[in-house]
């Protein structure tokens, strides 16, 4: 008789699903509003992303990650292994940074190339808990079920957690409308496929920081 192989329990997914949704969007409504009112711009990205991001996304997952680390597809003593083959990856960056210039000139435009620290703090964190969240943690339990269906949920369940800022800065239809939510969608699959080939959380984690450093650098 065949074994059937351990997996996260749906109902702890789903629960923390929930939460994470729930409270994002609370914060999101109620409590930012507050956090963008602090005079000094670095203390506000400092409190929202060093502080409350990591307290309602990065120790959560973390827990998680540690909790149920024999039975995810990556074990998180696996989070940092490298291996040669892996170098050819690396291209990625440059690419990306190819991508966005050809769009900036293509559209008539001129790089800005100007990053301040405030955004620089946004740039680490957006990056490290993200990836920890979605890619480290909800399809690390999943991915064993069906791994392209797992990557296909995380893709969207990624665009959603984009939806309460989208709302709350009233850009949700014009980024459904006008098709920016693709973009998310294509980096979510390629973070996911990178995350479940090399085995290794540092390369989409260290791909988002360089792309959402580029979308503030050069636009």
């Amino acid at each position: 008789m065949t074994k059937t192989k351990k997996q996260a329990p749906i109902w702890v997914l789903a629960v923390y699903s929930i939460c994470l949704y729930g409270v994002w969007t609370v914060y999101h409504f109620f409590i930012l509003p507050h956090i963008i009112r602090i005079p000094n711009e670095l203390s506000s990205a400092l409190t929202n992303d060093a502080v409350c991001k990591n307290l309602i996304w990065t120790l959560p997952a973390f827990l998680l990650i540690r909790k149920y680390s024999d039975v995810l597809a990556v074990k998180k003593d696996e989070f940092f292994t490298w291996k040669k083959e892996y170098a050819k990856y690396l291209l990625i960056f440059p690419a990306f940074a190819a991508y966005i210039l050809a769009g900036i000139y293509l559209h008539g435009g001129s790089p800005a190339f100007s990053i301040t620290i405030s955004e620089i703090v946004t740039v680490i964190f957006v990056g490290l808990t993200e990836e920890l969240v979605f890619r480290g943690w909800l399809l690390n339990a999943t991915a064993d079920r069906n791994e392209n269906a797992a990557i296909a949920v995380n893709a969207v369940m990624f665009l959603m957690i984009h939806f309460p800022r989208w709302i709350k800065e009233c850009v949700f239809v014009t980024n459904m409308t006008q098709l920016g939510f693709i973009s998310i969608i294509v980096l979510s699959v390629l973070f996911s496929v990178l995350f479940l080939r090399t085995k290794n959380i540092l390369l989409p984690i260290s791909l988002h920081m360089f792309w959402d450093f580029l979308i503030f650098y050069l636009y």
